[in-house]
């Protein structure tokens, strides 16, 4: 097994790997450090599936199975850059294009009537979703933006969006019948089994056996009814016409792939309800699914005459609708992994409240968030900037997180134990001794979910949030609710354990709305918070405040403190990544900023000197820091538009400001004779590199794939830089 583990992934993050990755190879190889590679791509996740549909030369080992292995030991150095959560949507288009390649993968059932069907359908749904995370996060979450990336935010403040009093934007979430006011919790006293069963009037059905759960775990149970929601939906389809604004559903349809899609689908059978009313039974017959979105759906009818006439007369009485390209006419409602909430929000309210509506302006929006278990984060944070204006990034403090991941923690975890109700009954979850540990009765189309939280990875949570606190003396709150079930059996553990440690003075416990405006107050005056938070809320809040103090959540500092002792280290978020594939398409220009990637080098070679001993990693760890502070110093991070330095010069600053770290540093002599003539050969080839590098761009760019590009087009056209390429090699 390689030093450190660099993972292969998927859209813009993989093509900046083409580019960066040779040079971190070329450079680490000096210090005696390997570095591999593991694919969790989508794609390397399709093909790992099905060996026995593929050619022998065609198939591909488990990398995801196998890192899943390696993050349970003290080996693991894993640099995970972001990888596909795959909507439906998104798992068939992959599924198309490498059958489109040669690969004889079977179709994606979406409705599998055969026994053989339905277990091409498991296999696939396995992949669906937050199928990468849960695996190897085999620890809990330090999120911060490093120092020189704060630092560079307030030197050079990014753009924000007013805001008004008078700003019609607001939140809507539901008032009752919702995940969070269902919810249910219980610590458990003992080792146990479970299975979850539906009881109706015709008998009782399995829905899952074989659970199994340590003693102190927190298990939740809790169900969103259909009717609630779908009421819920037509008073704000009607409320947003009302108000004048933009209708916007924000949801998390990749990550809750069970869950959300189906919310999703409601959202687009409500929008459309006059359609589906008169037209169900044909939209039925032409493979119409609300859950796959308006955009298949649209597909799917084009050519009826009627139905189309009755769609646009539809739109054209609802309100307008926030889109995600205005100019293409791709709605909020097309594809449930277009808008995904831990951006799309953070996004909007950045811009002052502002979404793009079809006329191609900016107006207030309705955001339409159902579940209320988060929504009010997103509300306060609204009103807060409706009362105190925008924030100013030159002067922001920082909002750092700790956040309970380990082990599947919590929601992201729920996927095997979330369903769509198929008929009224009682949904119990039963012990193996008998007991009914959770119940709720339910009507056909309500969605039912347990999720649970280990003892280990909660007591790791809670003493990771107090190593974090002492070093940095801020204030540190744990984002829980008491008067929510689940937060609740939380908080019985956090208290007695800061008590025990005799810190208890030193943390606040507040409801994440209360949470949310404290944060904000904090940051406004300057100073720095630590938000302590469950998982779901960690993805979100690391996307928000980012955003908000940094202009981007792809820079922030991830490490995650795996807790048999490796590391895992990730480099930001990736969900605007594929606007940044299809520019380099068609313009050949990749604006993703690797800056993320740079600070996670950093720390996995510090990592590897520390669990190894192996003091020349440190140094490359220390030039690397170096290094990423001579790309924010001279601005050197790539730009947005076509013709100006994009991702691949970003690189060759890097690795010249590396080189040249290492060249000047005398901590060891070896490593700067070693790199004083790629510091000097980089220097000299400065005009010839960055011409090669320019010249490019402008034309579309052939990569021979989108989910599954082919490495030889993709090498040309990441590394087109001959003088670069002879250097690195």
């Amino acid at each position: 097994m390689s030093d450190i583990i660099y993972t292969k992934v998927d859209e813009a993050p993989e093509l900046a790997s083409a580019s960066f990755l040779p040079i971190i190879q070329k450079f680490a190889a000096a210090a005696g450090v390997s570095v591999g590679t593991k694919d969790i791509s989508l794609a390397g996740r399709i093909l790992a599936t099905f060996p026995e549909h593929l050619k022998e030369d065609q198939r591909q080992s488990d990398d995801l199975a196998e890192l899943g292995q390696l993050v349970k030991t003290a080996d693991a150095n894993v640099i995970k850059l972001p990888n596909i959560s795959a909507s439906v949507p998104q798992l068939v288009a992959a599924i198309k294009e490498l059958q489109a390649q040669g690969f004889a993968l079977p179709d994606y059932p979406e409705s599998p009537a055969t026994d053989a069907e339905k277990e091409v359908r498991a296999k696939y749904d396995t992949i669906k979703g937050s199928a990468v995370n849960p695996v190897l996060r085999e620890g809990n979450s330090d999120r911060r933006a490093a120092k020189a990336v704060k630092s560079f935010a307030q030197s050079n403040p990014h753009r924000m969006g007013d805001w008004t009093a008078d700003s019609k934007t607001k939140v809507s979430a539901m008032s009752g019948g919702d995940f969070f006011s269902n919810e249910r919790s219980a610590t458990l006293d003992k080792d146990t089994t479970a299975k979850i069963v539906l009881v109706t009037d015709a008998g009782e059905t399995v829905l899952k056996d074989g659970l199994s759960y340590p003693a102190g775990t927190v298990v939740d149970a809790t169900f969103m009814s259909a009717d609630a929601l779908q009421s819920f939906l037509e008073e704000q389809i009607e409320q947003t016409k009302a108000d004048g604004t933009l209708f916007s559903l924000h949801m998390k349809a990749t990550m809750m792939k069970v869950s959300d899609p189906i919310i999703f689908g409601h959202a687009v059978k409500a929008f459309l309800a006059p359609v589906f009313e008169k037209h169900g039974d044909a939209m039925r017959d032409l493979g119409v699914n609300p859950n796959s979105g308006l955009g298949d759906l649209l597909a799917r009818v084009k050519d009826n005459a009627a139905i189309m006439a009755d769609i646009d007369a539809t739109m054209a009485a609802r309100p307008p609708m926030y889109m995600v390209n205005s100019d293409k006419g791709i709605t909020n409602l097309h594809v449930s992994s277009d808008v995904i909430i831990d951006a799309s929000m953070p996004a909007l309210i950045r811009a002052g409240g502002k979404g793009w509506g079809p006329d191609g302006k900016e107006h207030d929006t309705n955001c339409v968030i159902p579940d209320n278990s988060y929504a009010p984060v997103y509300d306060e944070t609204i009103k807060f900037f409706k009362e105190n204006g925008k924030l100013n990034p030159a002067t922001a403090g920082t909002v750092q997180n700790v956040g309970l991941m380990a082990q599947k923690a919590e929601e992201y975890g729920s996927h095997p134990t979330t369903f769509e109700i198929a008929e009224a009954g009682t949904v119990k979850m039963i012990l193996d001794d008998g007991t009914v540990l959770h119940q709720h009765k339910v009507e056909a189309g309500d969605i039912w979910r347990s999720a649970s939280a280990r003892k280990a990875p909660i007591e790791d949570w809670v003493n990771l949030a107090i190593d974090r606190q002492k070093a940095e003396g801020c204030s540190a709150i744990f984002w829980l609710d008491a008067a929510r079930a689940h937060d609740a059996e939380l908080i019985a553990y956090v208290k007695p354990i800061l008590e025990a440690k005799g810190v208890a003075d030193k943390f606040e416990i507040m409801a994440p709305r209360e949470a949310t405006r404290r944060s904000l107050e904090i940051i406004t005056e300057g100073k720095n918070t630590i938000a302590i938070t469950g998982n779901v809320l960690r993805d979100y809040l690391t996307d928000l405040f980012p955003i908000l103090e940094l202009a981007t959540s792809a820079k922030m500092l991830s490490i995650v403190k795996l807790m048999n002792g490796g590391g895992l280290f990730e480099t930001g978020a990736g969900g605007s990544a594929p606007k940044h594939v299809q520019q380099l398409q068609e313009e050949n220009h990749l604006r993703w900023d690797s800056l993320g990637e740079f600070c996670a080098l950093g720390e996995s070679l510090t990592f590897l000197a520390d669990s190894k001993g192996n003091e020349k990693a440190r140094v490359l760890g220390q030039a690397v820091d170096a290094a990423t502070q001579g790309i924010l110093d001279h601005d050197r991070s790539p730009s947005r538009k076509v013709g100006e330095p994009d991702n691949r010069a970003s690189h060759y600053w890097f690795a010249r400001y590396w080189a040249e770290a290492l060249a000047q540093q005398n901590s060891d002599a070896d490593l700067a004779a070693h790199f004083a003539p790629i510091a000097k050969a980089l220097a000299e080839g400065e005009e010839a590199i960055l011409s090669e590098l320019a010249e490019v761009q402008g034309a579309p760019a052939d990569l021979g794939g989108y989910y599954h590009a082919d490495p030889a087009k993709t090498a040309d056209v990441m590394r087109p830089s001959k003088t670069l390429n002879a250097i690195i090699g």
